[in-house]
């Protein structure tokens, strides 16, 4: 085949081909039809002018330049030709044979269909960075070209420039970010709890995902927190921003979370003591958090939002509720005052806390985003892992996904039958002097004994809420009351009065007539604490650990 009848259709080719044979067009013709001397006998300083392009013998430009060249014409995409670029690293093709056949490589890389593509349409197409059989990488660029004398049989132009290097280096860097990105994981995963405490009356079940693939994961942190006496704190929070900061940051406020819990703190006041500690850290990074506390004897959760999104909670029919009001600022703003807010958890609801990874989109609203998550809570039932696992897959979060997601569910039970006896409550209102300390000794005595306690659990038990009445009845004010109550795992005592002053252990002295109370209680029972109550006044309450049936 003639490859000079060949020609690539390069910007202005035409009207260079024009300008050779219309006189019109061509300077180099003077009006009278003559033609100028030639160039080598004007007498002038001027510089020899440099050839066009299309003086240039196209085929020994192509057999020089580095870059792999092949021409395929026809239907069949027969080889017109190859450069010796391409014969060093593939091998000599013979003309006219069908690429299909001489040109395995092409096929190997999937080229055939981009070059029936590009004989179709007359348009260019490039193959990006594809490795081919000796081990080199090339991006690939087709071109269509028209036989020039005829214009009707087409072929394609095949260029393959060689990109190993740099296909070697996005790889390294590929591999560098996806090592980042697992220690930054790694980081995250370590900085959450590696298991979840286990409360008495509730159930519950947490998953985290980190977002995206590439090395910046986020802030988003989750805990559950066991205050004692069968209280439970419940924690999920999210630090603005992305990378190995957001999740130093989120380890701080999360250590700090589980330091103030312990203080059995209001929730509103958890969140002002992390307010100001989230400035100290880096005045520069914010965070929302919600912070709620379950309580068995009230059936309600009361919680505190710092900028975080509402708490839903699904009873038992189905029916989904949104945690209402107040929400104040996201930590580390500075200068607000927190306030507590409750919303009913009554036997057979699921609460569900998330981070906005669940369901703040692009292109929707995030009320949209909430809502949709209700329709997801209303009809998913089961356990809570199960309920989590619903929760994620109906809002379509994958490996891919763009953002971290953190989603904690706790369920209030309701139980029934022989599991509901395990379940017990008894109240005593502490009313008159001192005959309340032998009522309430003959209380807890015969309440110990219907439930059927060892006699030496029961002794204990007698003693702490002796112990406990006789406290209060010296230092606090009534309102008094003591209430016992058992789970599956254990018994707990609790005595409730009107004065806010919290006892603590000390050492008595030989000669003091008080000051032992309490650290009989502590010695004698698994765990002890106090609290102010919302009301005004305090619980002093102690617990025991109840042997395994």
């Amino acid at each position: 085949m003639n490859f000079t009848r060949w020609s690539a259709r390069l910007p202005g080719t035409q009207r260079r081909a024009a300008a050779r044979t219309d006189p019109a067009l061509s300077p180099e013709r003077r009006s009278d039809g003559s033609v100028p001397a030639a160039r080598a006998e004007q007498l002038t300083d001027e510089a020899p002018p440099v050839p066009a392009v299309d003086d240039l013998p196209t085929r020994d430009v192509l057999d020089r330049v580095p870059a792999l060249v092949a021409l395929v014409h026809g239907p069949d995409h027969r080889i017109a030709y190859v450069n010796d670029a391409y014969a060093t690293a593939f091998g000599a093709r013979p003309l006219g044979r069908r690429a299909r056949e001489a040109l395995p490589e092409l096929d190997t890389l999937g080229l055939f269909p981009l070059l029936d593509q590009v004989q179709r349409s007359g348009r260019p197409r490039t193959l990006k960075s594809r490795r081919a059989p000796d081990g080199r990488s090339y991006t690939f660029t087709c071109t269509p070209v028209t036989e020039g004398d005829r214009g009707g049989d087409r072929g394609v132009l095949v260029f393959a420039t060689d990109v190993t290097d740099h296909a070697e280096a996005a790889a390294r860097l590929r591999a560098s970010e996806r090592r980042q990105r697992e220690t930054a994981v790694t980081l995250q995963r370590s900085l959450l709890p590696q298991e979840l405490e286990e409360p008495d009356d509730l159930r519950v079940a947490a998953t985290y995902h980190p977002g995206g693939t590439e090395a910046a994961v986020g802030g988003d942190w989750y805990d559950v927190i066991t205050l004692g006496g069968g209280r439970t704190a419940l924690v999920i929070g999210d630090v603005m921003g992305r990378g190995v900061r957001a999740a130093a940051v989120m380890g701080q406020l999360r250590t700090a979370v589980r330091a103030y819990a312990r203080l059995d703190l209001p929730p509103h006041e958890v969140l002002q003591l992390l307010d100001g500690l989230a400035t100290e850290i880096d005045a520069n990074q914010i965070a929302t958090c919600v912070y709620a506390i379950h309580d068995p004897n009230e059936g309600r959760l009361v919680y505190a939002s710092a900028g975080h999104l509402p708490i839903l909670v699904r009873d038992e029919t189905g029916t989904v509720q949104r945690a209402d009001e107040p929400t104040g600022p996201p930590l580390g703003t500075g200068g607000w005052m927190h306030a507590s807010g409750s919303i009913a958890l009554a036997p057979g609801s699921t609460a569900v806390l998330y981070t906005d990874g669940l369901v703040e989109r692009r292109n929707e609203d995030l009320d949209e985003g909430i809502a949709a998550l209700e329709r997801a809570l209303s009809g998913a039932t089961g356990s809570p892992q199960v309920v989590c696992d619903r929760l994620v897959r109906s809002a379509g979060v994958t490996p891919e996904h763009d953002d971290d997601v953190a989603v904690l569910v706790l369920q209030h039970p309701a139980r029934k039958g022989a599991e509901a006896e395990l379940f017990r409550n008894a109240t005593l209102e502490l009313l008159g002097g001192v005959e309340a300390a032998p009522r309430a000794r003959a209380f807890a005595s015969g309440v110990l004994a219907s439930w059927r306690f060892p006699a030496d659990l029961r002794d204990l038990g007698v003693l702490a809420a002796s112990e406990l009445v006789a406290n209060s009845l010296q230092h606090g004010t009534p309102p008094m009351r003591l209430r016992l109550r058992r789970t599956d795992r254990r018994l707990i005592i609790e005595v409730t009065d009107g004065d806010d002053h919290l006892p603590r252990r000390r050492r008595a002295e030989p000669g003091d007539e008080s000051g032992r109370g309490i650290a009989i209680v502590a010695t004698i029972a698994s765990n002890w604490g106090s609290r102010r109550t919302p009301g005004g006044g305090k619980s002093v309450w102690c617990e025991f650990v109840l042997p395994k049936p």
